[in-house]
């Protein structure tokens, strides 16, 4: 493999519905910092049908060029077709790096590319930096440099990996939403556009889709929250929740939780915050009974402001909190909770 003719940085524009998901936005901000260093462009690559009209939006969050793979054949999700768009625009665009979003879709999508094009995979990423490979030179060894360092969580989040892929190209990567910083839209900002279609012929792995059911819900998506009051398993019970739910309301904020209370059966999945749930970053985040484990932290240790309560005093959560109680948060929640109603009520 001829590593000096793969260039640029690449991200996956997921659309569902012709609407771009945030963490296209999210992986161009990064793959702006990555561009930067290796002094390239950055590249977003929208696929479905009678989507030209996004490619504004993504140039208006950094992306250089938009390439637009348009075609009926990919109006929804389906794995072989899409599987082909991308795996074309490898082999014909040859990127260095390419970045797809750790969703539902791009989970199931960036294997296959990747296996399609010979060529590694980090699977849901919290860091990506640009660096050498080894870390530390190591005598007799070749030392690469310009290599993506793809940082994960491994063993169940109990070490930090770094991985590289120093001999096969593209370097890809999946990375967790909400992990990544949008950069500042600038509207009216435009993109080169490129229209690239590989052909699609259905084949056997095309699966057809006889109806589309959507689920209608009323919960709010955590991951756009400002203030979020977070329970643990020290909550007690489902019922306790209550307290939560009266200082989510005087505050403006969102109830989210932990695993171990979806465990429970106490609050749904799409209220968990952690590593096997979603990543947030909200400008206040109220830490109720939760201990603080390694696992729950990389879901929301980039908080703005981290209120922790929690009746021990030696919990990790108190290690990464700017504020602290220590004390039952059965007094204490009904009291905070009174003290925010009557100073909203004095303004």
């Amino acid at each position: 493999m001829a590593l000096e003719e793969y260039k640029g940085v690449y991200v996956f524009a997921q659309q569902v519905d012709n609407e771009i998901s945030g963490i296209a936005f999210e992986l161009i901000g990064k793959g702006k910092e990555l561009a930067a260093t290796l002094e390239t462009e950055v590249t977003a690559v929208l696929v479905g049908s009678d989507v030209k009209g996004l490619a504004d939006q993504l140039a208006e969050y950094g992306a250089d060029k938009v390439i637009v793979i348009d075609d009926p054949e990919l109006k929804e999700y389906r794995t072989e077709p899409y599987t082909h768009a991308l795996a074309s625009v490898i082999e014909k665009y040859k990127p260095d790096i390419f970045l797809i979003g750790a969703t539902a879709i791009g989970r199931d999508l960036a294997p296959r590319v990747c296996a399609r094009v010979h060529t590694g995979l980090t699977a849901d990423c919290t860091q990506l930096d640009i660096g050498d490979f080894p870390l530390v030179a190591i005598p007799g060894r070749e030392q690469k440099h310009n290599q993506l360092l793809m940082t994960r969580p491994a063993f169940g989040g109990n070490t930090i990996a770094t991985i590289a892929c120093p001999d096969f190209r593209p370097q890809m990567a999946t990375v967790r939403p909400g992990v990544m910083q949008k950069a500042e839209r600038k509207v009216g900002a435009k993109a080169v556009v490129e229209e690239f279609n590989p052909g699609f012929t259905p084949n056997k792995n095309y699966v057809e889709i006889l109806d589309v059911v959507k689920a209608v819900t009323d919960t709010v998506d955590i991951m756009d929250a400002k203030i979020l009051v977070s329970g643990g398993r020290g909550v007690g019970s489902a019922e306790n929740f209550k307290l939560l739910e009266d200082l989510a309301d005087a505050i403006g904020g969102t109830v989210s939780c932990s695993r171990a209370v979806v465990d429970a059966g106490w609050k749904p999945k799409d209220l968990q915050v952690g590593q096997t749930g979603k990543t947030v970053r909200p400008h206040v985040y109220f830490a109720i009974g939760i201990s603080g484990a390694i696992q729950h932290l990389a879901g929301m240790e980039e908080s703005d402001i981290i209120i922790a309560i929690n009746k021990d005093e030696t919990a990790p959560i108190f290690d990464v909190a700017d504020y602290g109680v220590v004390g039952d948060l059965n007094k204490i929640l009904p009291l905070l909770t009174q003290q925010i109603k009557e100073a909203m009520a004095a303004k």
